[in-house]
């Protein structure tokens, strides 16, 4: 019987109420037979695992202002992060990094990738992302359709990639978000390979139809939509959840893709190893 591979959950949710981490333990979930997790509450604890430990990542999103911390838990997670990559130039047994939403655009800033700027308005709701040419080849996003569906909720965005940074580290952008004809605005970078090993999204891609529909008919949330963006809007994302074809094939097949994937590998480098 082979053993479980440890993988390392990142909760970045300061302790706010919310349904990403449930999401993404009901995902990992589905490999329970060949997966054991951890998880680390990043924010409030400054919990960080040892990396030595771990060989699987998966970093959620989050609220706030991604270029701020305390100077305490920040620090020791930026670390994490160049741990992890001097880790995967160094050794042959690679460790692998899934980032989510606000997890991603630290490690965008960290990295030097691009700019981070406050929108002139949140995004929220259900996105069509489209793949750039990179990534059409790209692992992560196989069995999906481009462009595909996936919850979208920031305040803030990816734009000004520093290209020259790109070519020195490697790193591909692999999606973007819509074009809007009617605004003269940069598409945001929605999802950028950093390496062989770490990837990150700027969407969510573990909000299952179920989580995502409890929040949207919340009273608060179903009135700051429709002040926002009108009633017909709000039930086309209503009407969007029902769909088989948006955030539910999202749901299956994106981190599923990474987590398969990289236990694959990791198997193999494992059977090598001890070959």
């Amino acid at each position: 019987m082979q053993e479980k591979i440890n993988v390392a959950i990142l909760d970045m949710y300061d302790g706010e109420p919310n349904q990403g981490m449930r999401c993404i333990q009901d995902i990992l979930g589905r490999f329970s037979s060949q997966i054991f997790c951890t998880t680390y509450n990043v924010r409030q604890l400054a919990q960080i695992p040892d990396i030595a430990a771990y060989d699987l990542y998966i970093s959620s999103g989050g609220p706030g202002n991604p270029l701020e911390g305390d100077g305490i838990w920040d620090v020791k997670y930026y670390a994490l992060l160049d741990q992890l990559y001097e880790w995967n130039k160094q050794q042959e047994q690679k460790k692998y990094v899934l980032f989510i939403c606000h997890s991603y655009q630290m490690a965008i800033h960290h990295f030097g990738l691009a700019e981070i700027t406050k929108r002139k308005s949140t995004s929220f709701g259900v996105m069509t992302i489209h793949k750039t040419e990179a990534g059409m080849n790209d692992p992560l996003f196989e069995n999906l359709d481009n462009p595909f569906w996936a919850v979208d909720s920031r305040d803030y965005q990816i734009v000004q990639p520093h290209h020259k940074k790109f070519k020195a580290m490697g790193a591909k952008i692999i999606a973007l978000e819509k074009i809007r004809t009617h605004v003269e605005y940069e598409r945001a970078i929605m999802a950028v390979r950093f390496s062989p090993e770490m990837v990150g999204t700027q969407f969510h891609p573990e909000a299952d139809p179920e989580s995502f529909h409890a929040h949207l008919r919340k009273p608060e949330v179903r009135e700051k939509i429709i002040h926002m963006r009108g009633r017909a809007r709000y039930l086309k994302m209503l009407e969007h959840l029902v769909e088989e074809n948006t955030i539910y094939k999202t749901n299956e097949t994106l981190i599923p893709n990474f987590i398969r994937q990289s236990l694959e590998l990791i198997q193999q480098q494992h059977t090598l190893t001890h070959s």
